[in-house]
């Protein structure tokens, strides 16, 4: 069993692992060794507090912390380095999973099209275009058939009398104008005009008057030339 096999767990003779086999593994990987680095991390911290402790006290002590704590250093970029590779690959392959399905979508609707224009022929869809249009010039031609005789009109007469309208309309709006029963004065106030009268003006005295006296002179110079 070879260093990749050891890793994913297969063997010469199997299978080699999918992608997102391999992208989980990676995974899982690097969650261990992100474990690991706190572990080293906080061991680190320890031994630089044990060296500050015995710095004056036991200078020994000290210096063996400071050992420890390169040596856990050393293990620390060593998990570093580790882990940026296999961050490098994991994204490597995500990549290609992502490429590999673009691809094999492409390829699917590729074949789809293929097919669908398989159906199809340019010169059956020019020859398919043509008979429409030529239905279409009938339909048209039978829909002008159809309109009664006597049904031509003259454009100038019809223009002709829409302006007659339009100068009746006008006319009915001037007319429709109603003169105010009330207009406004200077302080705001409404001014009532009087109401038009509904009744005959009496005459004056002195017409009616007149009026008999004139009616008389006409009775007795008829009754002058009836006798005479």
């Amino acid at each position: 069993m070879d260093m990749v096999g050891k890793i994913f767990g297969f063997g010469k003779k199997g299978e080699p692992p999918s992608p997102q086999q391999a992208i989980q593994k990676l995974r899982e990987t690097e969650e261990i060794l992100n474990k690991k680095t706190e572990f080293l991390e906080s061991k680190i911290d320890k031994e630089i507090e044990t060296a500050k402790k015995n710095g004056t006290k036991n200078k020994r002590m000290a210096l063996n912390a400071l050992k420890r704590k390169k040596r856990l250093e050393k293990q620390l970029r060593q998990i570093d380095g580790t882990l940026s590779t296999i961050e490098f690959q994991r994204e490597s392959l995500e990549n290609a999973q992502t490429n590999t399905e673009v691809l094999k979508n492409m390829s699917y609707a590729a074949k789809a099209l293929k097919a669908a224009h398989r159906q199809l022929e340019v010169d059956d869809i020019h020859d398919m275009m043509d008979d429409i249009a030529e239905q279409n010039e009938i339909a048209r031609e039978i829909s002008d058939a159809f309109v009664p005789l006597g049904e031509e009109f003259d454009e100038e007469e019809l223009l002709a009398e829409l302006e007659e309208l339009e100068q009746k309309v006008l006319e009915d709006n001037l007319l429709d104008v109603q003169t105010p029963s009330s207009a406004s004065l200077e302080d705001g106030s409404e001014l009532q005009l009087p109401d038009v009268p509904t009744q005959a003006v009496p005459v004056a005295a002195s017409r009616k008057k007149k009026s008999a006296a004139n009616e008389d002179d006409d009775l007795r110079g008829l009754a002058a030339w009836a006798t005479s």
